[in-house]
């Protein structure tokens, strides 16, 4: 598999087309470059609301009104460039009127699943008012299943440990970070992941400074690859990293024999060891 990871720059459009427009170049610039699977951060579509300096209860409102044409934009630029797309992740108000933060992954051709943020953020649930969503999941794919931990959730070991159990090999870890400290907690959990579970970690992140919003003000970070510290792998575990705090898409070729090799005769046996019983983890369907 050939992985896209977007260090994405939160820019400012004239409106939803103006978005979707710049949008559908930056994904043909992956495709062409021979991108599969193309993964975009945490609240990547957020700068295409048309509310600039909103205070944060406008902006998730707007944002929650959004959702569907967005997915839509989505879904018509999978089919347009044939790939699979992990649309970062963005709010949706339920019908209950809570809000949660979910991650769609968009099929080549038009399909769509989503699995939603299970551990918000203190500014997520304090100040937006953010509930919990449900609980992991993985997809099927056809270079086998996979998994998305989003942003915080990555610091749960037993949320990944869950999607791991139930067949995930690549875990996809869109992140939005404010601070230089705030990246460096996911990417250490991702790291952790990676190493505990024998699997691939991809972490894709905002970047840049946003003061026309108010919950994007400032983003740090750089898009990763991380993988077993063991056999065949990099003696740190990273395989692929971005430049700090600068725009692009990173890239990675991936092979999942690698894995099956580790965890079958690495230096230790972490997947094999691991302790406890994971959280219920099903597969999510994906529909039109």
């Amino acid at each position: 598999m050939r992985l896209a990871l977007l260090q994405h720059r939160v820019g400012r459009y004239d409106g939803l087309a103006g978005w979707a427009a710049a949008f559908d170049r930056c994904i043909a610039e992956a495709a062409a470059a021979g991108g599969e699977l193309l993964v975009l951060p945490e609240y990547a579509t957020l700068d295409s609301i048309a509310a600039p300096l909103a205070d944060l209860a406008t902006e998730l409102n707007e944002a929650c009104a959004l959702h569907d044409a967005i997915i839509g934009v989505m879904r018509a630029v999978a089919e347009r460039h044939a790939i699979w797309l992990l649309g970062g992740s963005l709010p949706v108000r339920q019908a209950d009127g809570s809000v949660i933060n979910h991650a769609p992954l968009v099929t080549p051709d038009g399909r769509v699943g989503f699995q939603d943020k299970r551990r918000p953020t203190r500014f997520e649930a304090e100040l937006w008012g953010i509930a919990p969503g449900a609980p992991p999941g993985v997809f099927e794919t056809p270079w086998g299943r996979i998994g998305v931990c989003i942003c915080y959730d990555t610091e749960f070991p037993p949320l990944a440990r869950a999607q791991v159990t139930a067949g995930a090999w690549l875990l996809l870890a869109p992140t939005c970070t404010d601070t230089r400290a705030g990246f460096n907690r996911v990417r250490l959990s991702a790291q952790a992941r990676a190493l505990e579970n024998q699997c691939y970690v991809a972490v894709a992140t905002t970047v840049g400074d946003a003061p026309f919003l108010a919950a994007l003000d400032e983003n740090h970070g750089y898009a990763a690859v991380f993988g077993p510290v063991d056999r065949g792998f990099p003696e740190d575990g990273v395989l692929a990293r971005g430049p700090m705090d600068t725009p692009g898409w990173l890239y990675a070729d991936l092979d999942p024999a690698r894995l099956t090799a580790v965890r079958q005769d690495g230096a230790v046996l972490n997947h094999r060891d691991y302790p406890g019983p994971p959280e219920p983890c099903a597969v999510i369907p994906l529909c039109r």
